[in-house]
């Protein structure tokens, strides 16, 4: 999306005095193309850093394993090229039991352990404290690593005294600033798995592995294993009994929904997903500018504990 003036991004303080002389210092802002010599003059001006992560699941028949990655990774580096700030490359493996399916059936999820993903996020976020980061801003694409993930965030910032921070930048039950973007009603869940939102976003990424002639809509129902007194339309671990959802069961994703989408793609467009990327990605640019000016004292940096 390109305004009046020429600027890829729209109401962003991003080029600030000296900032110029800056980003020409850098020839990416992957932590993982730089050099030390990059990372050490990085360090001399900032000291926050973004880390995308997500999880590799099925995302259904039309959609690549990597879609939520897509968002985390893709709103890391459109917000770390706005506003010169670096980021690491994505984590790609996160906590999505849910999705394995039958054993033999070949639905590709790569889950971990909620406690693999506890040490995971732990090690990196102590290995950036230790060379210097104090602030540390994990961009999340993938809801079920939120059921799991406070205690390493308080474990870090009670450990360091590092800033902590954990963004989560799409869509489910909360609109939020996609308001209005999505034309699918909302019985037709825009923005859960591989439905409206997620199949626009992953247009916009990379058209070429989205696989629009095998998309359907299908909507989530009640597991067999419960009565159908229950209701169930999205994928929420909650169901609704009586009009109300106090309930919540451990559930697999193919027990409500077996091809994998809940909701309908086929509205889905490349434009959307783009608008989509950039209304997020300007929303974290802004907080993480004011991110920027937080007082922040770390007063443990060493990771000694970096073997076992």
């Amino acid at each position: 999306m390109i305004d009046d003036n020429g600027s890829k991004y729209r109401d962003l303080p991003h080029l600030t005095e000296g900032d110029e002389d800056f980003r020409s210092k850098f020839l990416s802002w992957d932590l993982g193309d730089l050099c030390v010599t990059d990372i050490k003059e990085y360090l001399n001006h900032k000291d926050i850093i973004l880390v995308p992560m997500a999880s590799l699941e099925q995302h259904g028949p039309h959609l690549p394993l990597y879609t939520d990655t897509v968002t985390a990774w893709e709103v890391s580096k459109r917000v770390a090229e706005m506003i010169a700030v670096m980021h690491t490359p994505p984590i790609w493996m996160g906590y999505s039991p849910q999705h394995m399916h039958r054993p033999g059936e070949g639905r590709g999820t790569i889950t971990i352990r909620s406690s693999t993903l506890l040490r995971l996020v732990h090690d990196v976020g102590r290995s950036l404290i230790h060379h210097g980061f104090n602030r540390i801003v994990f961009i999340n694409g993938h809801g079920s690593n939120v059921k799991v993930i406070d205690p390493v965030l308080r474990k870090l910032r009670y450990e360091t005294g590092a800033l902590i921070s954990f963004v989560k930048p799409y869509m489910e039950n909360y609109v939020g600033i996609l308001e209005g973007l999505m034309e699918n009603p909302w019985e037709e869940t825009p923005g859960w798995h591989a439905s409206e939102l997620e199949t626009s976003q992953d247009l916009a990424w990379n058209e070429g592995v989205v696989r629009m002639d095998r998309a359907d809509f299908t909507r989530a129902h009640i597991p067999e294993f419960l009565p159908k007194s229950f209701e169930k339309k999205d994928g929420m671990p909650d169901v609704e009994f009586e009009g109300y959802k106090y309930f919540t069961f451990p559930m697999d994703h193919h027990e409500f929904i077996e091809s994998g989408v809940i909701g309908n793609p086929k509205r889905a467009t490349k434009e959307k997903g783009e608008e989509a990327f950039r209304r997020l990605s300007e929303h974290v640019a802004r907080g993480v500018l004011e991110l920027m000016n937080v007082p922040v004292e770390v007063h443990t940096r060493e990771f000694v504990d970096r073997v076992l």
